[in-house]
Parts: C-alpha cells; sequence; structure tokens
C-alpha cells in the first residue's frame, strides 16, 4: 500500500473527489426527470388533442399505446394506464387557473426518482 493513501490529505482528496462525483449524479438524474416530464407532457397534450379537436376517442390511447410497446420494446412507461394519467395531468393542469409556463418551468424543477 502506498503511504500517501494513509495521509489525512489523501483522504481529504479522495472525499472531495466523491463529493463531486455524487454532485454531477444529481444534476445528471434531475435532467432527466426535467426530460422525462417534458415528454410525459408534451404526450399527455398530443392525446388530449386528439381527443378533444381530432375527435378520435379513447381508443386512440389503447392504440397508441400498443404501437409505442411495439416500437419501443425496451422501454417502459407507454402502458395504457400510463399515457391516460398523461392526459389527465395535462387536462388537469391546463384546466385549472394556473399559468401553463409557471407549471411547466415548477415541474421541471421536480427532482422525482433521483438515486444516487
Amino acid at each position: 500500500m502506498d503511504l500517501i493513501q494513509n495521509t489525512n490529505e489523501y483522504k481529504k482528496w479522495i472525499e472531495e473527489l466523491k463529493s463531486e462525483i455524487q454532485k454531477s449524479q444529481i444534476k445528471a438524474a434531475i435532467s432527466v426527470n426535467q426530460a422525462l416530464l417534458d415528454l410525459y407532457w408534451r404526450i399527455g397534450k398530443a392525446i388530449s388533442e386528439k381527443i378533444n379537436e381530432g375527435n378520435w376517442g379513447t381508443s386512440v390511447v389503447e392504440n397508441a399505446s400498443k404501437d409505442l410497446r411495439i416500437y419501443f420494446p425496451n422501454q417502459r412507461g407507454f402502458s395504457r394506464s400510463n399515457l391516460f394519467s398523461m392526459r389527465k395531468w395535462y387536462d388537469f393542469y391546463t384546466k385549472s387557473r394556473l399559468e401553463i409556463e409557471k407549471v411547466q418551468q415548477l415541474v421541471g424543477q421536480i427532482p422525482w426518482g433521483i438515486m444516487c
């Protein structure tokens, strides 16, 4: 074992490196979550628009779920119930009196599911 590994200076340095790595991991997780929430918002909006304005009916959700799971077989999150939840989330905030831009900014700050 190298003698430098036993010094306080080295141990402190390693702790600082570990801290920097953990901070970067948290920032990466937050960025991923922001991107996913933005995607879910856009999917919810697209579904809501097709059902409400395109008169496609709710069967479009089941069809979209099947097609997305075929196209992205290794990804989770595109079940029928998840797609309905995305639509419900979008509809709730667009029908409330909250300003959409503020909601989108706040959603981008939610660190759900951070794993270090």
